[in-house]
């Protein structure tokens, strides 16, 4: 498979995508094919304006791509698509209309068959087992947190330490502490802004300039940097 899972879209004071590009364009190279966009986590933007904003900075790489909420045929267009992307926004939206449409399966066999797998914040977070690690609302009900399991470990988007001076609520740590309390199996990778990871031949890499913080039940959270071994997350 081969997989670029970012964080986030847009770094603080920057233009859209404007540090994902050339990752997606080295990616990708120049013979991708038409690629297929998948806008359900954008409810906030409407599918028709969240379309027209990446397919604006797609097209400065030269890289043809769709959406699949205009699609006559969305099952087909994901058989025919030469890569696909799913855009961030609510996870939960996202898991939901992809169960409605039967369309989990397919994109889940096109990816391990070969095809590259470009996600953002939600869309990373979808390539997941679960959706469980989202820092989204669950302002609709999917029929289940099941995602499309392309890796093994779990992805918090947009992972911060940041802590709210005379704020009492739960940090993201503790949030996630919970998480692996429950599922003790599981890794969970806090993915800062600014960082991805990059999945091929079987080999995982973080990308950016910050660390990744890795939380596991029974072991202390650690901090790895680009360039480490991330290889036991596959395991």
């Amino acid at each position: 498979m081969r997989l670029l899972l970012f964080s986030n879209s847009t770094n603080a004071g920057e233009e859209y995508l404007n540090y994902a590009l050339p990752y997606i364009k080295s990616f990708l190279g120049s013979n991708a094919g038409k690629g297929i966009f998948i806008p359900f986590a954008g409810i906030s933007i409407g599918f028709d304006n969240y379309f027209s904003l990446v397919n604006s900075k797609f097209k400065t790489l030269k890289l043809n791509i769709h959406s699949i909420h205009s699609a006559k045929d969305m099952l087909e267009s994901i058989y025919e698509a030469g890569f696909i992307v799913v855009g961030g926004g609510n996870t939960f939206c996202l898991l939901k209309e992809m169960q409605k449409l039967n369309l989990i399966e397919p994109v889940r066999q096109r990816v391990q068959s070969g095809i590259p797998y470009i996600g953002w914040s939600a869309g990373s977070n979808f390539a997941c087992p679960t959706i469980s690690t989202t820092n989204d609302m669950p302002i609709v009900e999917p029929e289940s947190f099941s995602a499309l399991h392309l890796i093994p470990f779990q992805i918090n988007p947009h992972y911060t330490d940041f802590k709210y001076k005379n704020h009492a609520g739960e940090t993201r740590e503790m949030r996630i502490e919970e998480f692996i309390l429950m599922n003790k199996n599981l890794y969970v990778a806090g993915l800062r802004e600014g960082t991805l990871f990059k999945i091929e031949n079987g080999q995982i890499n973080l990308l950016g300039t910050k660390k990744c913080r890795i939380f596991k039940y029974g072991d202390q959270p650690v901090e790895l940097q680009p360039g480490a071994n991330f290889q036991f997350l596959m395991q």
